[in-house]
């Protein structure tokens, strides 16, 4: 048994109580999980060693594509799949407990945004919609149940019925949040003919082929004129992972104080620069306990001095995600 508790994780407040948890997460996963214990003696690590975040070894996203990344005996009662592309291996995380991870994207929104009851849902996710097992999809469809609103609802490829839908919030003041893939924005901008600067547009990246690829700064540009508002937001997850990081524009994003983003050497992936330097990204989601909390992702970032995150792009030689970013400015 574990020496922890899930209230215990998202109730943390401060970088003792992170790192203090983080630890003992760290202890219950490199004896309970047989791929991150095997990763860590092929390092030659001594558990018993590891007293700091920075000395806790990150297993690559990689393993998720070949291995069964699962902490504890517990009965898997949940399968998600990145989107990827044909022919392409895809990601799959185990799932033992849903709720924790209802727990973490509920919380981590709500700690951004309010209350989720304060607003109407709008989701524009084909490709994802039709993965049915999606941990986006998942995520979206749970949240638009707890709006308790109506009005909110998915959107396929059915951008006639969405634009009504977005004239009709508007008209009768509903908060909206309109979330959707890079691509499916654009072919919505397009489409609009009118403005909509209380709404909140948030992009979880992806082109998917569908489009050519633009920097994000490009995208942002063409979406918030097209929409009428001052600025972009974005979503940061992936399948592997239980938690999301939330950008309010400008590519910064934060997160949650159960997920911490450390940027590694490049060269060295042991070695951690600090703050303000380019590297690649490596993510402590405290919320996947029943899999890998640890885990060293391909794409690059920077880490700033407000704790904020940008990132900058991916390694080269890499897949290119289904929901991941486009190129570096």
């Amino acid at each position: 048994m574990h020496n922890f508790s899930v209230d215990e994780i998202f109730s943390i407040n401060s970088d003792n109580q992170f790192h203090d948890v983080a630890i003992k997460i760290f202890n219950h996963q490199a004896e309970n999980n047989p791929v991150y214990k095997e990763y860590i003696s092929h390092l030659g690590i001594n558990i018993s060693q590891v007293n700091s975040v920075n000395k806790i070894p990150f297993l690559p996203i990689e393993f998720f594509k070949t291995r069964k990344v699962i902490t504890g005996g517990e009965k898997v009662t949940k399968t998600f799949f990145s989107s990827g592309t044909s022919g392409m291996e895809r990601s799959c995380h185990y799932i033992t407990d849903i709720s924790v991870y209802e727990k973490s994207f509920t919380k981590a929104f709500e700690n951004q945004y309010g209350n989720i009851k304060n607003y109407c849902i709008l989701a524009l996710l084909p490709g994802y919609l039709e993965n049915e097992s999606s941990s986006l999809v998942y995520m979206i469809d749970d949240l638009i149940k707890k709006s308790d609103n109506n009005q909110s609802g998915f959107y396929l490829n059915n951008t006639g019925d969405l634009i009504q839908k977005l004239k009709s919030c508007k008209e009768h003041g509903n908060r909206i949040i309109l979330i959707g893939v890079s691509y499916a924005l654009i072919d919505l901008a397009e489409k609009i003919h009118f403005s909509i600067p209380e709404a909140i547009i948030m992009e979880t990246g992806g082109m998917k082929g569908k489009r050519k690829e633009l920097t994000k700064k490009e995208l942002h540009g063409f979406l918030s004129t097209k929409f009428g508002v001052k600025t972009i937001h974005s979503e940061y997850g992936m399948t592997e992972l239980l938690s999301q990081a939330y950008s309010t524009g400008g590519g910064k994003f934060y997160t949650p104080p159960w997920m911490k983003i450390l940027v590694r050497d490049t060269y060295d992936p042991f070695c951690f620069p600090g703050k303000e330097k380019s590297g690649g990204i490596n993510i402590i989601d405290l919320a996947n306990i029943n899999s890998c909390s640890f885990i060293e992702t391909q794409d690059l970032g920077i880490v700033n001095s407000d704790n904020s995150f940008e990132v900058l792009g991916r390694f080269d030689l890499c897949d290119i995600r289904g929901c991941n970013l486009l190129v570096p400015e």
